[in-house]
């Protein structure tokens, strides 16, 4: 069967930063994209953005519920009849600025439910559509992080997850060779978004000093997001890194 001329898409987290900004470049390349996250009214402001001509589906699912994850696969299924592309991009960091000891296990679950359980279903459900689906497979690109390599202080639930994405990263590039099914990790550091607004009025460093440290525009992600996107199922973009080029990585700790 000849390939599909249009390319289907699933976001999560489309709601608002990252992933509204690699929802609108998609969308803006003639991509179909289905724009999830747990609350519709941010989705709708992203399909808005979006504008009336692009092809954009919100589907309102929480990651961490197997019941919202099967339901949002069905709708784009139902739609579009296969799945190109799954940007695993909904996460959580979790309680800010607490120490490790004071950590409650309510906290430390909602975050590995969300960023390493939500990863993983959304990701079953994906590779369970690309390798049903003629022609077989697609690709699935996770939101790593700068914290999948070093860790922020007071950080160990975050990080702890964004590690364990490397490992789901790998298992799935192993897992889905056989089915045209391409796994990549782009790493992230320092985009401007919500979760990073406290990075431009200062933040706590590894010498336990506050630092104000550079961002970059999410744009410039989503336009990396766009390329590995793009590529032949025979070629892959394993593991990319963007960040502002002067934060504290290289180096920091």
């Amino acid at each position: 069967m000849d390939e599909p001329t249009k390319k289907i898409a699933v976001v999560t987290g489309a709601g608002s930063g990252i992933g509204r900004s690699v929802a609108l470049t998609l969308a803006a390349a003639g991509w179909a994209v289905a724009l999830a996250g747990r609350r519709a009214e941010p989705l709708e402001e992203t399909a808005a953005a979006a504008g009336p001509a692009a092809d954009v589906l919100c589907v309102p699912a929480d990651v961490s519920d197997p019941a919202d994850v099967d339901r949002l696969f069905e709708s784009v299924r139902a739609r579009h009849g296969r799945l190109d592309l799954l940007f695993n991009n909904a996460g959580t960091f979790g309680p800010g600025g607490v120490p490790l000891e004071d950590i409650t296990y309510e906290a430390w679950r909602s975050v590995v439910d969300v960023n390493l359980t939500g990863a993983f279903l959304c990701a079953q459900a994906a590779f369970r559509q690309m390798k049903a689906q003629d022609p077989q497979g697609g690709r699935i690109v996770n939101n790593g992080s700068i914290s999948a390599h070093v860790p922020r202080p007071n950080s160990i639930a975050y990080t702890a997850t964004k590690h364990a994405m490397t490992g789901l990263t790998k298992s799935l590039s192993l897992d889905g060779r056989p089915y045209r099914i391409a796994c990549g990790q782009i790493d992230i550091g320092n985009a401007a978004t919500e979760m990073t607004e406290r990075m431009q009025t200062g933040i706590l460093q590894a010498n336990g000093q506050l630092a104000v440290e550079p961002v970059m525009d999410a744009a410039d992600v989503a336009r990396t997001v766009l390329h590995m996107a793009e590529l032949p199922l025979e070629a892959n973009v394993q593991f990319a890194t963007v960040m502002a080029t002067a934060m504290p990585y290289i180096g920091r700790g």
